[in-house]
């Protein structure tokens, strides 16, 4: 007997593609919104805006929203809630070919998660940005944010200029349909300052990718690789680590101290 086949429709299709799981728990919304602590006076950039569950809630808290949806099968829907609310913009357009306002601006959304790597890749690329505050899948937010106690190669080569942080857990049960697993709440800040200065950031980042890098089994002799020995021993001494610790195991600080100890100008 032949398998039967099941037919899909373009809802059905568009989920697929775009990961699309509405965010439908009121307390589950009301703590994004909170997390994501928008100013009245930004300009916010809502990616993902389905059919404006969100959209609502943050259009009460700032004063210009532009909200992307590029669902053919919900944009009829976000139009409406849209024109509803004053300040609010509907952009039926794919977000990740939308150069950055030159304005600051934050943005927020519940994101198709795969493309997660994606926007914050977009978001961290952007000059103005001055937060991104956004619904991935919880492995991820954990990882990024430090939350296992290993640190990722693009959290820390991007920590002196933003701090990551996982701002909350919402389970899967708030979303429609419902996902495989929970969700993490992941803020992504510009500080008002870079914890290095600006010009030793492509140093930095090099320093980083090496030590990830991998040359010579452990960090410690990757480092060696671009720096004298008895510099590396002393350097990881000060910072208190082990020559064997595992890369990912490095604090972001312990990295800016390695920077500033291994870039320091001798006497």
């Amino acid at each position: 007997m032949a398998p039967r086949r099941t037919r899909t429709t373009a809802r059905d299709r568009s989920r697929r593609v775009l990961s699309q799981n509405s965010l439908t728990d009121p307390a589950a919304v009301a703590r994004f919104v909170r997390a994501a602590r928008p100013d009245p006076d930004d300009l916010l950039l809502e990616v993902g805006a389905g059919r404006g569950q969100l959209t609502r809630p943050l259009a009460a808290h700032c004063r210009r929203l532009v909200a992307y949806e590029v669902d053919p099968t919900v944009t009829a829907d976000l139009a409406a809630v849209c024109a509803a609310l004053p300040g609010v913009d509907h952009r039926p357009v794919d977000f990740l070919t939308v150069a950055p306002p030159e304005e600051p601006f934050a943005v927020v959304g519940n994101i198709p998660w795969s493309l997660t790597a994606a926007v914050v890749r977009w978001c961290l690329a952007a000059p103005g940005l001055r937060s991104a505050t956004l619904l991935t899948q919880l492995e991820y937010a954990r990882k990024r944010s430090g939350n296992y106690g290993r640190w990722t190669r693009l959290t820390v080569s991007t920590w002196p200029e933003f701090s990551w942080r996982l701002a909350g857990r919402v389970p899967r049960t708030a979303f429609r349909p419902v996902p495989r697993v929970d969700a993490g709440i992941l803020r992504l800040g510009r500080r008002p300052e870079p914890l290095l200065p600006t010009v030793a950031l492509p140093a930095y980042r090099r320093m980083v990718e090496l030590g990830f890098g991998g040359v010579g089994g452990s960090l410690a002799a990757s480092l060696r690789a671009a720096h004298p020995r008895p510099r590396v021993d002393a350097a990881l001494r000060a910072v208190r680590l082990d020559p064997a610790t595992p890369v990912g195991a490095v604090w972001p600080e312990q990295w800016l101290v390695l920077f500033r100890l291994l870039h320091a100008r001798r006497a």
